[in-house]
């Protein structure tokens, strides 16, 4: 009898009703690859914050902040891996609550500089917004093979998807600011990006929800 040829792995079913288990990130190499995405973004925040603080920049200031919520909730992840599907669900459910807050937070950030405040250094915030770019590049790199699973690991993905664009459009409202002399892009660029953030928090709250109801 003529053996199979060796392919990928079949994916897992659950309760042997022929339904695909998702990849839950029960794995060693996962949990290293979430370490070093954690250390990646907590560097990245020191970097920009502090570059956020001295200009006031609306764009910096979502940067920065995303950087921090990042930093926290990949170590809610990596906490939660290994747990069951209800406490998997229910970390990612509150990391898609905090990062809904996180959007409001940045929106009310934009309307306050938009009353306030001279307009930002353009060249600062398109180097720092290249600067988190390549962090961002990185932490993408590693997890790329990982973009899909439950809940709890395509949130750490999202997260970084947003996070690689978000880069992009700091560094673009810098150059804007630079060729305006206007503080306008960087405040539109900190709305828009409080938008993607609101978007990405629906869809991890959605996939949570559904997790939550099935595992009931």
């Amino acid at each position: 009898m003529t053996e199979p040829l060796i392919s990928d792995p079949p994916a897992a079913t659950g309760c042997g009703c022929g339904a695909p288990v998702k990849f839950d990130g029960a794995s060693p190499a996962y949990r290293r690859i979430l370490l070093a995405v954690i250390a990646i973004n907590a560097a990245a925040f020191l970097a920009v914050a502090g570059g956020a603080v001295i200009q006031g920049s609306a764009a910096l200031g979502a940067n920065a902040l995303d950087f921090l919520a990042d930093s926290a909730t990949y170590a809610i992840s990596l906490w939660a891996i290994g747990k069951s599907v209800r406490v998997r669900s229910g970390a990612a459910l509150l990391k898609g609550a905090s990062l809904a807050l996180l959007a409001v937070v940045i929106l009310g950030f934009a309307v306050w500089r938009a009353l306030s405040g001279a307009p930002p250094e353009g060249t600062v915030i398109t180097g720092l917004g290249l600067f988190g770019f390549l962090a961002n590049a990185v932490a993408a790199l590693l997890l790329v093979r990982h973009r899909d699973g439950d809940a709890n690991v395509r949130s750490v993905w999202l997260c970084t998807r947003n996070d690689l664009i978000e880069s992009l459009v700091v560094a673009a409202a810098g150059g804007l600011v630079w060729l305006t002399a206007s503080r306008w892009p960087d405040l539109i660029a900190g709305a828009v990006l409080a938008l993607i953030f609101l978007q990405s928090a629906w869809s991890i709250i959605r996939q949570s929800r559904q997790e939550l109801r099935d595992a009931a």
